[in-house]
């Protein structure tokens, strides 16, 4: 697709920048609202490939390599070299994985080699220039040396927070506000609540609340509103009519007491569904 948009290479450069700027202001409640392949944050923290993370893209290749890899045949029947051909923006070329390296026979000695390069070549197969341009425009505003104290998981949750909820971590860091309490039955209910829905839903009703759809990579101790940490907070309001409204700045729950649990969680999930009603402070 880069070849049909104009300066591509510029807007690469400031998407890398973006993620520097993501890893920055953090601190600041800067998670971004996308999430990408193992491989991706490995680049990104120069972190060597492994024949594994070939399983996210490609499972066929993975297991032709992990053939080579692991049987004692002589390599050399194969009649492999350094060299493949790729399809590159609908181009075919061959593309060398060392310099000559299609003089360059593969075998028991140089396999090992060979398979590290082809691991690289896949995952930057056709964006060779695009990464570059990324990790250019990411290394002017945050320096590489920062960046290897992460391993992939790590930077991934730096970047987009993670987006799997620990419940327990969730309660443990919640304030509640309004006559509420931690053992109230309204509460109680809320967090049964909670735990009967799907990640997915528990995402949603994350995202209702705080305007984010992913947990800090500190965890819910590390929410921050608009003026710094701000923990989740349950408040009384409204009627048994009404439905939970939130103010994300604050990441704030404005919840009725409802008269059972079945019309909280209704209630809970008609919110969350349609983000009908929202206050804003």
């Amino acid at each position: 697709m880069s070849k049909f948009i104009d300066n591509y290479l510029s807007w690469m450069e400031l998407c890398g920048r973006v993620l520097g700027l993501a890893l920055l202001v953090s601190y600041h409640r800067c998670l971004l609202d996308c999430f990408f392949t193992k491989p991706f944050y490995k680049i990104l923290a120069k972190i060597p490939l492994e024949l594994t993370d070939l399983l996210e893209t490609d499972n066929e290749l993975y297991n032709s390599l992990n053939w080579i890899n692991k049987n004692s045949v002589n390599v050399e029947n194969l009649e492999l070299n350094f060299c493949v051909t790729e399809e590159v923006a609908g181009e075919i070329s061959d593309f060398e994985l060392l310099p000559n390296g299609k003089n360059i026979s593969v075998n028991n000695e140089n396999k090992n080699r060979f398979i590290e390069l082809i691991i690289l070549w896949r995952v930057e197969r056709g964006i060779r220039d695009q990464l570059k341009a990324l990790l250019f425009g990411l290394n002017a505003v945050i320096d590489q040396s920062l960046l290897t104290v992460f391993d992939a998981e790590q930077l991934e949750f730096a970047i987009s927070g993670n987006i799997f909820i620990d419940i327990e971590d969730w309660e443990k860091n919640t304030v509640y506000k309004g006559g509420y309490r931690e053992n109230h039955v309204i509460i109680r209910w809320f967090w049964q609540c909670v735990r009967q829905m799907c990640n997915a839903d528990r995402l949603k009703l994350l995202q209702f609340v705080t305007g984010s759809a992913s947990v800090p990579f500190e965890g819910f101790k590390g929410l921050r509103g608009s003026n710094g940490v701000k923990l989740f907070c349950i408040e009384r309001w409204g009627n048994e009519e009404s439905l939970p409204r939130a103010h994300t700045c604050f990441n704030r729950l404005d919840l009725p007491a409802y008269s059972n649990k079945q019309k909280m969680f209704s209630k809970i999930m008609l919110a969350i569904s349609e983000s009908l009603y929202y206050a804003i402070e």
